[in-house]
């Protein structure tokens, strides 16, 4: 008997039309859209029937064999778990073994002794710090912990949520250590240190205006008048840190240099320059905190007469406190505690660094990774062209994984911490469990990728999409941006759209590098309209139920940026080409 040919993709298998081909492909994504915002199902279930959509396409439409469908799924799923989450799990768990030791709390205060301008705290905070937690976790943990420590230092619940939601926008393409553009170049086989590169000369335009945006969310227009040179400085040095870093350093450590050096560029330029205005802007804050306080029903403090935060992080960390217990803490502060506050974040920038830009180390973590070619599922299918799908090996980089050195790095904090062995072990079991349905959902999405990418449904809508021609470089920023706020991860959305992007960019005689970081730099400024961080934050600060008014203080931010992106991109695939590396 002879075998059995490998499976090779179809482009329009649906009676013989490209359109409807695409039009039936589209059917799992419509299935996360739907169950997502219109159903308001819960990210894993939807992400879940979006898989079982996929594979009934792939099957009925697509004539993929069952099993071939269901082994894709099985190595997305896998994929999504690791190196995916695992980079996340362990990120979390290092913020987590901070708070364990009590460290964390001399961290806030010493953002409070760098400034007592909560118009300067809300860029030190949100977009500095908030882009430095990016960079180590992302998927949310920014947005709550930075929230809760903005209203420790004076903002309401509700501008302290959408100040936390804008400013985590131009970390997102590099966060997690690159999470969502290394998950594009596993999906493309495009290197993921070109996307980055690409993506790095675009994401820092925005960059620089939204330390501008926080102030004016802040305290209005008053706010950009006496702020505006901390804004102007922190911006072009974050925008400039991110830029050289994506280019010529590391792509993993972009977000980590870019947020350091915005926070270096705001403590010296803040010993030559104060702004004014600080007791207005603390009165406004103060008066809107009460009201918004009253409207949730939060008691003032007893002792101090100042409302406290009662506050808790989406890891379940309560860090309640009154912003005169802030003040006494960031006063007693000494350099070496001081020191010992910031000693998470620097051993991580020295292991990264290492790890990355050592040749010989960087050889040696590669050396260690294992390929693996998926049983059942390698040398079974081939790609729309008729070659061999590369997408069928996996590789199980065990050692080299940025989320293994994350945890090496949470094992040495934890013994200098005194934290221990033990108390990292009960951290690494809490968040294991506090994260099991993000796992599940993540797991999904990737397991979803992986069927409509080597079933050919990805490519069938990008074949389609290709026939608006050049003018798609204008709009594919729009594929990610949508993507982001559906999921709430711009990972996930590249998950879904970057061979998309990469197919429609073939077909349309454009630079796929280009659109595929354009998905990553669109999600960007998705991510603060997303129901998952929209819960995550109106949680964070206790506005539960009030989502729907943080989305309203933030869809105009969002879509303005988007559209701003997308002018970008379009110009960059033409009259400014010369921008792109």
């Amino acid at each position: 008997m002879t075998a059995p040919a490998a499976f090779q993709p179809d482009l329009s298998p649906v009676a013989d039309s490209l359109l409807l081909s695409a039009l039936v492909a589209l059917l799992p994504l419509l299935t996360v859209f739907t169950t997502l915002g219109v159903l308001r199902w819960k990210a894993h279930w939807a992400g879940l029937s979006a898989v079982a959509v996929a594979v009934a396409v792939a099957v009925l439409a697509f004539e993929m064999p069952v099993h071939l469908a269901v082994l894709s799924a099985s190595e997305g799923a896998v994929f999504g778990l690791f190196p995916i989450m695992w980079i996340v799990f362990t990120a979390i768990v290092l913020y987590q073994v901070t708070v364990r030791s009590g460290r964390f709390e001399d961290l806030r205060a010493t953002f409070h002794l760098i400034s007592d301008d909560p118009r300067v705290q809300a860029i030190i905070i949100a977009f500095c710090f908030g882009g430095l937690l990016e960079a180590l976790a992302g998927f949310g943990a920014p947005v709550a912990i930075t929230g809760v420590m903005l209203m420790a230092v004076g903002f309401s619940p509700l501008r302290a949520a959408a100040v936390v939601l804008l400013a985590n926008t131009a970390p997102v393409a590099f966060g997690a250590i690159g999470t969502p553009i290394i998950t594009a170049g596993a999906l493309t086989k495009i290197p993921y240190t070109e996307i980055g590169a690409y993506v790095g000369h675009q994401t820092p335009v925005i960059a620089i205006f939204v330390p501008l945006l926080l102030v004016l969310m802040a305290d209005g227009r008053r706010g950009v008048r006496q702020t505006w040179p901390i804004a102007v400085v922190v911006g072009l040095a974050f925008a400039v840190a991110q830029w050289v870093s994506a280019t010529w350093i590391s792509v993993e450590l972009a977000d980590i240099v870019a947020a350091l050096a915005g926070l270096a560029a705001a403590v010296v330029f803040l010993r030559v320059w104060q702004p004014t205005g600080r007791e207005e802007a603390l009165e406004v804050l103060e008066v809107e905190r009460q009201r918004d306080l009253a409207l949730v029903g939060a008691k003032g403090d007893a002792t101090t007469g100042t409302p406290s935060t009662g506050a808790v992080d989406k890891a379940g960390t309560d860090h309640s406190v009154s912003v005169a217990e802030l003040d006494a803490r960031a006063r007693s502060l000494t350099p070496g505690r001081i020191a010992m506050a910031l000693f998470p974040y620097v051993l991580v920038i020295a292991v990264f660094s290492v790890a990355k830009l050592v040749p010989a180390v960087k050889e040696w973590l590669l050396g260690t990774d294992v390929k693996i070619a998926w049983p059942g599922l390698s040398g079974e299918v081939l790609t729309a062209a008729g070659t061999p799908s590369t997408a069928t090996t996996y590789t199980f980089a065990w050692l080299s994984s940025p989320g293994t050195l994350l945890l090496l790095t949470a094992l040495v904090v934890a013994l200098v911490y005194r934290v221990g062995v033990s108390g990292l072990g009960a951290e690494m079991a809490a968040t294991a469990r506090q994260m099991r349905f993000a796992f599940l959902t993540v797991s999904s999405v990737l397991a979803l990728a992986y069927v409509m990418n080597l079933s050919g449904q990805t490519i069938a809508i990008g074949t389609w999409i290709a026939g608006a021609g050049g003018a798609f470089a204008f709009l594919s920023p729009l594929l990610g941006w949508i993507g982001t706020a559906v999921t709430g991860s711009d990972t996930s959305a590249n998950a879904l759209f970057a061979t998309l992007q990469q197919a429609a960019a073939q077909e349309a005689g454009l630079d796929p590098t280009l659109l595929v970081a354009a998905n990553t730099s669109g999600g960007v400024v998705g991510k603060m309209i997303s129901p998952q961080n929209l819960t995550i934050a109106a949680t964070a600060v206790g506005l539960v139920g009030r989502e729907a008014d943080i989305l309203r203080k933030v869809l105009p931010w969002s879509v303005g940026l988007i559209l701003a992106v997308c002018l970008l991109v379009g110009l960059q695939s033409t009259i400014l080409a010369w921008m792109l590396p």
